[in-house]
């Protein structure tokens, strides 16, 4: 069985700068801090090591002076590492041949910078096409391929327009675009839209998840704002002082920072946009399957004094709830169908969707929130205190909530009084279908 290689891996990577670098290398090495080896180079990166995966948004943040922006340099060979191994698609790139280097750049991987990097004299369209160009690429091929992901990235009609005359997100969508016309796998983004306005720069972020999405490429982002890199990445690291002190998903830095540094930058993300609903969901306790009947369900009512339980059908798929008074109905009439007092409409959403977007449906249902895979089949349920402690990042220490809210307003002894009552058998006439 064969395994597919990491998109990019970094190793054991050092970037020294100065006279001595491998001497500070050594240093490092046997545990000196960035500080004692300023004698011998200014350490820039120190021991990062991650994999990225094909397809994946792996974004590094950092502060200034973090090495974020040396590192992502070391990724496509434009700093050579003082110590440690790079590969593009499984092939090292470190200590190679010129040419074997320029060969893995134009075929694997492209950069998109800060500033955009336009040539001021040539038009959209040229500026696109320019990789292509310096690939040896015929002009009416690389020209079809620049109005594409022209069109891709939205600049349609602009394509005879100077950079001038573009505004600033504008610009950063050319350079989007030439990095796309290359059709590399993997594009490396060193603080692409830092430079741009708020709304703009969010207007950008969204559109590379819309591309990502559609395309499918590798990307390995540079910033220093942590609601960016919470954002866009699947996977963040972070840095400081040149080394990565923490790998992890959004959720993971924001929920168990490694360290106070990382645990002081994100205490002012907002958690309603970075947090799922998958990562906040207690236990669905307070359920009974259809198959149980209103007697069941009215049991599962009274040991829980919840006044609603959710129904399920075969493995689990969430069919809608019930109420207290109508199952007690049931009960006293002696109604066995607890299909048709089902109520279909309630609140729910997918093990992925932002908190951000539950707040109106938690004032809305006077019941949790279900959660429910692509099956409809329930997974979990998120009660209004769970929301709200989970936007405070207060630890829910208590057992699993099994409480559909409200209360139910029958006291235990009515419960029970209903349950004492016998069943009567339904008569069957003789040749009837059940």
């Amino acid at each position: 069985m064969t395994t597919t290689p990491p998109a990019v891996r970094a190793k054991n990577l050092y970037k020294v700068f100065g006279r001595r670098p491998r001497e500070a290398v050594t240093r490092l090495e046997s545990g000196a801090s960035r500080a004692d080896a300023s004698a011998f180079g200014t350490a820039a990166v120190i021991d990062a090591s991650f994999d990225v995966q094909p397809g994946e948004i792996f974004v590094v943040m950092g502060l200034s002076g973090s090495g974020k922006s040396t590192l992502i340099r070391m990724l496509n060979g434009l700093l050579e590492p003082t110590s440690g191994s790079v590969e593009v698609s499984g092939s090292n790139i470190s200590d190679v041949p010129a040419k074997e280097l320029r060969a893995v750049r134009r075929k694997h991987v492209s950069m998109v910078f800060q500033h955009f990097a336009l040539l001021p004299h040539r038009t959209v369209i040229d500026n696109v096409a320019y990789g292509l160009e310096v690939q040896g690429v015929a002009k009416a091929k690389r020209l079809a391929k620049a109005r594409e992901v022209t069109e891709i990235v939205g600049l349609a009609g602009w394509e005879d327009k100077l950079p001038s005359e573009l505004s600033g997100g504008m610009q950063q969508r050319v350079g989007l675009a030439r990095a796309l016309a290359a059709e590399t796998d993997i594009l490396l983004m060193d603080e692409a839209f830092s430079a741009l306005d708020p709304l703009i720069r969010r207007e950008m972020q969204e559109q590379l998840l819309e591309l990502q999405a559609k395309l499918g490429k590798t990307i390995v982002f540079i910033t220093h704002d942590l609601n960016e890199a919470m954002f866009l990445g699947d996977r963040i690291a972070v840095m400081r002082d040149g080394r990565i002190v923490q790998i992890g998903s959004p959720e993971d830095i924001l929920t168990d920072p490694a360290n106070d540094y990382v645990a002081q930058f994100v205490q002012d993300v907002d958690r309603a946009r970075v947090l799922t609903a998958s990562s906040v969901m207690e236990p669905a306790r307070a359920v009974v399957q259809l198959t149980a009947g209103p007697r069941g369900a009215l049991r599962t009512l009274r040991d829980l004094q919840t006044a609603a339980l959710f129904v399920l059908g075969r493995d689990r798929k969430l069919l809608g709830w019930v109420r207290d008074r109508h199952v007690m109905r049931q009960v006293k009439t002696n109604d066995t169908d607890l299909e048709a007092i089902v109520n279909t409409e309630f609140a729910r959403v997918g093990p992925d969707a932002a908190l951000v977007d539950l707040f109106e449906l938690a004032v809305e249902s006077p019941l949790p929130i279900a959660v429910v895979d692509d099956r409809d089949r329930l997974i979990g349920v998120i009660p209004r205190v769970t929301l709200l402690a989970a936007l405070g990042n207060v630890d829910t220490t208590t057992s699993p909530i099994p409480v559909l809210e409200p209360v139910t307003r029958f006291s235990e002894s009515e419960l029970d009084a209903t349950l004492a009552t016998e069943e009567t058998p339904v008569a069957v006439t003789e040749g009837a279908t059940r």
